[in-house]
C-alpha cells in the first residue's frame, strides 16, 4: 500500500500569493494549456499548471518546496494562450516573491514584498545613515590635485575604510543569504522524505551550480518567442548579471586597486573593466526600464513596486558611479566629494535591501534551484541502482 505524506491546509495561501502579485489565480480552472505551451515544462517539472494546483488547494508545503518557480523565466506564452486570462506567467512571478518571504528567516523579506512603502521606507532610512556617517567622518574635502590633474579621492573616503565597510556588508549580506539557502534547500528535499541524498550526488552537481549561475543558460530553453527574441532577452539579462559581478568584485575584493588618486590611462585594465561592466549594466537596466515603460510584451505589463524599485536603484547606483569617475579624473573636487555621497547612499541600500531579502536573491535561488534538481536526480539514480543489486528476497 502506498502512503501519502498528509498535508495542512492553508485557507489563506491564494489571499496571500494575491497580494504577491497573482491578481487572476482564481480564474484558472486547470486546463492545463499553459504547461503544454511552456516549453521549458516537461518529465516531473511540470509548470505553471502544478503551482496553480498547489496555491488553489492551500498546500503551502508543497510550495515552498517546490522548484518549479525558479526554473520559469516568464517568456509570458502561458499567459499569452490563457482561455480564461489567468495570467499563470503573473502567478509564478508572484510565487517567487512568496517564496523568496518563506526562506527569510528574518520575516523582512515578506514585509517588503507586502508592503512597497516598507521597502522604500527601508531604502531611505539607509541612504540617510550613509549621508549621516560621512557628515560626521568623511575625510577633508581638498581641492589640491594628483600630479595628472586628478582628485584625491581617498583623502575625503580612504579605500582602506571603504574597504572594511565593504567586508562588512559583504560578510553581512553572505550570512542573511546562504542561511536562507539553506532554509531552501531543507524546504525542497522535505517533498521527498524517502529519497536518500549521497554526499557524491551533492559534489557532481556542483558542476550545474556554477554553469547556470555564471551562464544563466537555461533562460535559452525558453524558445516559444523564437530563437532570435530569447536570444536577446538572455543577452540583456545577462549583461545585467554580468556587470553587476564585475563591479560587486572590483569594490568589494579590489576596491585598494579599482579606488585609486592616480588617473590611469584610459587602456588600464583598472579602467577598461570598469568601462565594460558599466556599459553592460547601462544596456541590461535601461532595457529592462523601457520594456517596462512600454509594456509591450506580456512579461513587462504587470510590474510589481519591487521590480521598478530594483531597477531604478541598479540605474542609479550605476549613473552615480560613473558621473564621480568623470568629475574625479576632470579635476572637478567637490563635484566628485558630493556625488560619492550619493553614489554610496544608493549603493549600501541597493545591497543591503535587494540582495538577501528582494529582486537580487533570485541571482542565488535560480541557479540553487537548477542545482538541487540535479541532486534530486542524482540521488535517484544512485537509489535505483542500490535497490537493483539488492538480491531477491527468499522464499518460503
Amino acid at each position: 500500500m502506498e502512503l501519502r505524506m498528509a498535508h495542512v491546509v492553508n485557507t489563506d495561501l491564494v489571499q496571500d500569493l494575491k497580494a504577491h502579485g497573482a491578481r487572476q489565480i482564481e480564474a484558472c480552472f486547470n486546463c492545463g494549456n499553459c504547461t503544454a505551451v511552456c516549453p521549458l515544462s516537461k518529465g516531473e517539472v511540470a509548470f505553471p499548471r502544478r503551482i496553480i494546483r498547489y496555491v488553489q488547494t492551500g498546500m503551502k508545503d508543497r510550495l515552498c518546496g517546490s522548484l518549479e518557480p525558479w526554473l520559469c523565466y516568464y517568456c509570458g506564452q502561458c499567459s499569452e494562450t490563457c482561455p480564461r486570462n489567468a495570467k499563470p506567467g503573473e502567478l509564478m512571478m508572484a510565487a517567487r516573491r512568496y517564496l523568496i518571504g518563506a526562506y527569510d528567516w528574518t520575516g523582512i523579506g515578506r514585509r517588503l514584498y507586502l508592503d512597497s512603502r516598507v521597502e522604500l521606507g527601508a531604502v531611505l532610512g539607509l541612504a540617510a545613515i550613509v549621508v549621516v556617517l560621512f557628515v560626521l567622518f568623511a575625510g577633508p574635502m581638498t581641492t589640491e590635485l594628483t600630479h595628472e590633474g586628478g582628485v584625491k579621492l581617498n583623502t575625503f573616503a580612504p579605500a582602506r575604510v571603504i574597504e572594511l565597510i565593504d567586508w562588512g556588508i559583504g560578510g553581512l549580506l553572505a550570512v542573511l543569504l546562504l542561511s536562507n539557502v539553506w532554509r531552501m534547500h531543507r524546504w525542497i528535499m522535505r517533498r521527498e522524505p524517502g529519497l536518500k541524498v549521497p554526499l557524491e550526488a551533492y559534489i557532481r552537481g556542483l558542476a550545474t551550480l556554477f554553469t547556470h549561475f555564471f551562464t544563466q543558460k537555461q533562460w535559452l530553453g525558453c524558445k516559444s518567442e523564437g530563437e532570435r527574441l530569447t536570444a536577446t532577452k538572455w543577452f540583456k539579462h545577462f549583461c545585467i548579471f554580468a556587470g553587476y559581478v564585475t563591479m560587486f568584485v572590483l569594490i568589494v575584493v579590489f576596491l585598494r586597486w579599482f579606488q585609486t588618486d592616480a588617473v590611469h590611462p584610459i587602456w588600464h585594465p583598472q579602467r577598461w573593466l570598469g568601462y565594460i561592466a558599466t556599459g553592460a549594466l547601462l544596456y541590461g537596466v535601461g532595457s529592462a526600464l523601457v520594456g517596462r515603460w512600454q509594456k509591450r510584451h506580456e512579461s513587462h505589463k504587470h510590474s510589481h513596486p519591487s521590480d521598478w524599485i530594483f531597477l531604478v536603484l541598479l540605474m542609479l547606483t550605476t549613473v552615480s558611479g560613473i558621473l564621480v569617475h568623470l568629475f574625479r579624473i576632470n579635476g572637478l573636487a567637490y563635484a566628485t566629494y558630493v556625488t560619492y555621497v550619493v553614489h554610496m547612499a544608493v549603493l549600501v541600500p541597493m545591497l543591503v535591501v535587494e540582495v538577501p531579502f528582494s529582486k537580487w536573491a533570485h541571482l542565488a535561488y535560480r541557479p540553487v534551484a537548477l542545482y538541487l534538481h540535479q541532486v534530486q536526480q542524482l540521488a535517484r539514480e544512485t537509489q535505483a541502482r542500490t535497490a537493483n543489486l539488492q538480491p531477491e528476497p527468499a522464499q518460503s
